[in-house]
This record gives C-alpha cells, sequence and structure tokens, in this order.
C-alpha cells in the first residue's frame, strides 16, 4: 500500500511538467465504457451496515454483479468544472421493489453529470467528484436515480485518456429505481484533433523565439531574453563595454577604474591621480612638516628637521651646553637621593628652557658606581633620578613632559678602579628632546 501512495505521490509532484502544454479547460470528447451494477452490495448495506458488510467480508463479487456497455460525451464547462452525457444498456433482472422478473432484459438508462474536477486539463492525474440525474428504461417501466460518486482520469496520451468511474445511485422514483453501485473504466478521445503549435522562427537556435528574443542574432540564455552576458555582471554584451571583465551599469558593463594604478578604485581613492597606499585611503603617505621625510620615517611630523636626526629640528647648541652644565653639577648628599643646594641653580635653569620650549621633552638617567651590592644602586639610582624630575615639576615643569629612570652600575662612563673614575660614573644624564607624534 504504502508503494502504490508512494507512486501516486510521485506521478501528482511530476505531471504539470509533463503534461503541462494541455489547454485548461476539457475539450469535447466521446468515450466508451464497460460496466458493472452492483445492487447486491447495496441490499446488504442498507439491511445491516456499511461497517458489517466490510469486516464480514459481504461485498459482491463480480459474478454477483450485471454488466453493461456505455457511450459518453465529455465537455469542459470550467477549468475544475466538466459535463458528460452517458447512454448506457446491459441485459439484467433489475431488482425492482415489489416486482419479480424471471429473465434478463434490456436496461436503457440516460444520465447526466458535473465533474468536479481537483486539478485541469494541465495534469496527468485528474481526480474527481460526481453529480447528476439518471433516467432509466427497463421492459414497459421508467425510473430515475441520482448517481453520486468519484473517478480518476488519466491524461496518458494528448490523443486519448482513460478513466475510472464509481457511484451509488440513490432512487428517485422508489417504486421503478432501486439503490445500487455502478463501477466503470473506459477510454475516451476528443472529437477535434489539436491543432498544431504555430512554428516560431529562432535564428539563432537559443531556445528563445525571435519575436522575444532581443538578440535574435546571438544566442543567449531565456533569463537574458536571449542575449549573450559573458562575464556574467548582469549587463548584456550588446550593453557591456568590457564585455568579459565583470564590471558595474555605472561604468557600462567595466569596473570601477583606477586612475593612478595603485590597486585602489576610484571610488575608494582620496587621492584618485596620484598612487597611494591603502591605509590612506589611497593617498601618498603624508610629510606634514614638509622636510621631505614621510610622517611614517619622520619622528616630529609637525617640525621639519633633518634625516639625520629621524625629521627632528636639532636643538640649539647654547641651549645643550646649559642642559650640560646643569647635569653635570647635580650633586647629591653622599649615599642619599637628596639634592645639594649646589644642584639648584643649574635645574632651575634646566626648568626655564623647558617652560620657554613646551615642545620639547626631558629624559632623566641616574647611574651609580660598583661600590655596594647591585640592588642598592639600582633603587639608589632610580631615586636620585626621580629626586631631580621632582624637582624640576616643583618649578612649574609639567610632569608628563619629563621622565626618569635609573640604572644603578649597568652603564660606567669610566673605570671604577679609580676614584676619579668611580666619580665619573656617579652622575645624572639629562637628555633633551623634541615630542613625537605617533602615527597610526
Amino acid at each position: 500500500m504504502k508503494k502504490i501512495l508512494t507512486v501516486i505521490t510521485a506521478a501528482f509532484i511530476i505531471q504539470y511538467t509533463v503534461y503541462g502544454q494541455h489547454d485548461q479547460v476539457r475539450p469535447p470528447a466521446i468515450g466508451v465504457s464497460f460496466y458493472v451494477n452492483d445492487f447486491v452490495s447495496a441490499s446488504r448495506i442498507r439491511s445491516t451496515s456499511l461497517v458489517t458488510v466490510l469486516a464480514n467480508k459481504q461485498m459482491a463479487k463480480l459474478r454477483e454483479m450485471d454488466p453493461g456497455f456505455s457511450i459518453s460525451y465529455f465537455k469542459g464547462i470550467r477549468n475544475h468544472v466538466d459535463y458528460s452525457a452517458t447512454l448506457s444498456g446491459g441485459f439484467l433482472r433489475y431488482p425492482m421493489p415489489n416486482k419479480s422478473f424471471f429473465t434478463d432484459r434490456l436496461l436503457l438508462e440516460l444520465s447526466g453529470n458535473v465533474l468536479l474536477k481537483m486539478t485541469t486539463e494541465r495534469y496527468w492525474v485528474q481526480p474527481y467528484l460526481t453529480l447528476g440525474l439518471a433516467a432509466h428504461k427497463y421492459m414497459n417501466y421508467y425510473g430515475a436515480t441520482m448517481p453520486l460518486g468519484v473517478g480518476v482520469k488519466f491524461n496518458v496520451f494528448d490523443e486519448a485518456h482513460l478513466f475510472v468511474h464509481s457511484n451509488y445511485r440513490v432512487p428517485i422514483t422508489t417504486e421503478t429505481a432501486n439503490y445500487h453501485f455502478q463501477h466503470s473504466v473506459g477510454v475516451a478521445a476528443p472529437l477535434r484533433k489539436k491543432p498544431d503549435a504555430p512554428k516560431v522562427s529562432d535564428k539563432d537556435n537559443d531556445g528563445v523565439p525571435d519575436n522575444i528574443d532581443a538578440c535574435p542574432d546571438v544566442p543567449g540564455p531565456a533569463a537574458t531574453q536571449g542575449c549573450p552576458d559573458r562575464d556574467g555582471d548582469g549587463i548584456l554584451d550588446k550593453d557591456d563595454n568590457c564585455p568579459d571583465v565583470k564590471g558595474v551599469a555605472k561604468y557600462k558593463g567595466c569596473p570601477v577604474p583606477d586612475t593612478d594604478k595603485d590597486g585602489i578604485n576610484d571610488e575608494e581613492d582620496k587621492c584618485p591621480t596620484v598612487p597611494g597606499i591603502a591605509r590612506y585611503q589611497g593617498c601618498p603617505i603624508p610629510d606634514t612638516d614638509g622636510d621631505g621625510l614621510n610622517d611614517e620615517k619622520d619622528d616630529c611630523v609637525d617640525k621639519p628637521g633633518p634625516a639625520s636626526n629621524k625629521g627632528c629640528p636639532e636643538i640649539p647648541k647654547e641651549i645643550l651646553k646649559r642642559v650640560e652644565f646643569a647635569a653635570k653639577n647635580i650633586l647629591f648628599a653622599t649615599g642619599t637621593a637628596k639634592l645639594l643646594s649646589k644642584s639648584f641653580k643649574g635645574l632651575n635653569d634646566v626648568a626655564r628652557i623647558m617652560n620657554e620650549n613646551p615642545d620639547m621633552k626631558l629624559s632623566i638617567e641616574g647611574h651609580t658606581d660598583n661600590i655596594g651590592k647591585d640592588d642598592y644602586n639600582q633603587r639608589l639610582s632610580e631615586n636620585r633620578a626621580a629626586a631631580v624630575r621632582n624637582y624640576l615639576i616643583s618649578k612649574g615643569v609639567s610632569e608628563d613632559r619629563i621622565t626618569s629612570q635609573g640604572f644603578g652600575e649597568t652603564r660606567p662612563i669610566a673605570t671604577n678602579n679609580t676614584p676619579a673614575g668611580r666619580q665619573q660614573n656617579r652622575r645624572v644624564e639629562l637628555k633633551l628632546s623634541y615630542y613625537s607624534k605617533i602615527i597610526q
């Protein structure tokens, strides 16, 4: 059963694709069918119930049914509505209420039905419901019934189709008609041949008819109205100035230009006519102070200076001498970081220089000889450098312009084997420089 359902489901899925060229409304057709009338099953159901008959497997066998032959006419009214007229006949003993017949006689019947279809003529499989009226003649008796049923039509061929139909017939004339089932299977064909589709010209053989092909002489896909687009940029070759390179409509199918050939297209390049680099949005590395050294190599981007001094201006020699003089006259109490008063004159001059030149910064380095333990000498050098820094801050120099660091005994400038050498090594160095601008 599962396999049958799977096949039916698959048929419904693919049927539209395969049979999609048919008209929506059913054309007039004539059909023939074989049918059987089943009075036995209907009688058993009415005397007990459908559930009981099914449970006891009491549905009539084929040999208990009465065969017949039908001719039908079909015609579509709407996409989902067809009409049929059927003339049928068969020999049987009609079980007419309150009457008995002992020989088979001809039953002629004429019926008209409305077929309510679940799908249109575009589909292979068309399930439907039926509702109709039927009139019959049996010997000298006339009667009428109301057929109610279901069916399926299979559009297997363009010129013919199969149908299977089953209905339950309810008597209208209760004295000359009886309840019964009628099951039929048949084949039908249209009364007129379907006209051949007019031949459509397709000069470039791309599958797109010339009447809707925007490029009838050049093959192209239907998605682009038959025109090619070799580079796939959505701009047809006929409108594309660069048909082999993807581009944009704004530049007629060509890529966004790069005038200066620096690898950055003009729409993202702030200097489109001068080669540059990406981090400066296509502009060259700037030289803010115009000293011939670009900012990335210039330690003083806002002040012109020679390359030999990393782009910073050279500090005047007079100032350097004053700072050097002050450094040589920085004195401390023995073994401490307490400045002696003899140091103040030179340091006051350094503070004056710093306050007069706000673009300068000062680095203070403390050093000792090698007398004493290493860690003691390190701390002493740091404290002495810090003492000089604190003094200059007290004289109005901004603390963020001064740094201090101690190196202990690690950087001697003379021998530590003589008193004179050790005296030279016990020193504070003052290094003056200009602020440098950090380039991101």
